[in-house]
């Protein structure tokens, strides 16, 4: 090996450090990249050796399939809330292609246009019921709006009566994911009882019970095939499912930053009130990459390889900084400001904009609902501009970056919401 290939990777101090990710939460890694002025660091987490990485360079490395793997690389605790247990995110190669094929079937544009008028009509349910509310916590009530969008796109019928319900426990299964003691208890619970539910759904629809409309996701992940030509089993179907609707639902942490957005840059909300679509995508992707959402991705080595001088040893953890990539200098100019416009100029690459992780749609790990993100986000911010009027009583507003998801603290309250289409 050469001199190059040799050098020593940056490494932090400490048997484990732990309780800094926790401490520090999504900006673990940029404080270390600022300090070792390197994107690419070890350390040590769960008292096992981590290699994290940040910035666009450093994605497109994390995202070849060829030399990072994700089966035993999410740990348990994310598969009993967030993630599910057999589901997408942990499959490698032509088992990966083809789940993933599943998923990119449902994304279309007749999929994305029925996105857009459900988000408008469950909008307009839930201010309708909001105008006889003394006050609305939107972080919350949003995900009621969500769910519904999400059931309904999807197949999985929802009585009115169970809307809430299936709301809260779609938002504990993200909500829990790096939360340790009861609240995590609480997102493992809510899981479980969301997978009995879908589970009972696709075993009606396989013995002929239920019907349900074939052109919707749940009816065909029941009937969907593996790469070895057998059916999904019935709880793996249903893990699935709810990588449609709890990513949907989560949707409703963006819409509280979306509405914090409004607040505090009111000459950007001001240019909004023409409703045009670029203007309106635009805030919305600033939104995604300004805010935090999901702090890093995990993968494991495949194979040793060396990049940047480094190597990177066979079955290594390693972290991709999500939310630090979205901010890295490298890849954006004043990072730190909120500029809608930045993304008029933004080459459009799966590498440097991630907050929902990255790489290409068809063939890598970057989220395969990022497009229904992007769509329902546009309707509601649109929603929130020009068809519904609110005030922002006194509150707070701050949002800490310890806390993953995070979220203004206040959960962003609205009083007198009234539509101004009534």
């Amino acid at each position: 090996m050469s001199k190059e290939e040799n050098n020593q990777m940056p490494q932090e101090e400490g048997l484990d450090n732990t309780l800094k990710v926790l401490k520090e939460g999504y900006q673990f890694i940029m404080n270390r990249r600022h300090t070792m002025q390197s994107n690419v660091f070890e350390t040590k987490i769960l008292g096992e050796k981590t290699i994290c990485m940040s910035g666009s360079k450093a994605a497109e490395v994390f995202y070849d399939s060829q030399k990072f793997r994700r089966a035993d690389a999410a740990p348990s605790r994310l598969k009993k809330t967030l993630f599910g247990e057999g589901g997408v995110q942990g499959l490698d190669g032509e088992a990966h292609f083809h789940r993933k094929a599943m998923f990119m079937n449902v994304m279309n544009s007749s999929t994305l246009a029925e996105i857009r008028t459900l988000t408008n009509k469950y909008w307009e349910k839930e201010a309708a019921k909001w105008e006889e509310k003394e006050k609305v916590v939107l972080a919350e009530d949003s995900k009621s709006i969500l769910a519904q969008i999400a059931c309904e796109w999807a197949g999985v019928p929802l009585e009115e009566e169970d809307v809430d319900k299936t709301a809260q426990q779609l938002g504990d299964t993200f909500e829990a994911s790096a939360a340790v003691g009861p609240a995590h208890w609480k997102g493992r619970r809510s899981r479980s009882k969301l997978e009995d539910w879908i589970t009972e759904l696709v075993s009606e629809i396989r013995e002929g019970t239920r019907n349900v409309p074939e052109d919707r996701p749940l009816y065909q992940f029941t009937w969907h095939k593996d790469h070895e030509g057998k059916l999904l089993d019935e709880k793996i179907v249903a893990v699935e499912i709810l990588n449609l609707l709890r990513p949907m639902t989560a949707i409703s942490v963006y819409i509280a930053f979306t509405a914090q957005a409004l607040e505090q840059y009111p000459e950007e909300a001001e240019r909004l009130k023409d409703g045009e679509d670029g203007k309106l995508q635009r805030f919305i992707q600033e939104v995604r990459r300004f805010y935090p959402f999901f702090p890093f991705t995990a993968a494991r080595v495949n194979q040793t390889f060396t990049w940047e001088g480094y190597e990177f040893e066979e079955g290594t953890l390693t972290l991709l900084d999500l939310y630090g990539t979205n901010h890295h200098q490298e890849d954006w100019t004043n990072p730190a400001l909120f500029q809608p416009d930045r993304f008029k100029e933004w080459d459009e690459s799966p590498f440097n904009f991630i907050p929902q992780g990255g790489g290409e749609f068809s063939i890598g790990h970057r989220c395969a609902g990022e497009w229904i993100t992007i769509d329902i986000l546009k309707e509601s911010v649109n929603f929130l501009v020009n068809k519904l009027h609110y005030e922002l009583p006194e509150q707070d507003l701050s949002f800490s970056m310890d806390d993953i998801p995070s979220i203004p603290k206040s959960k962003m309250i609205l009083t007198n919401v009234k539509r101004t289409s009534s």
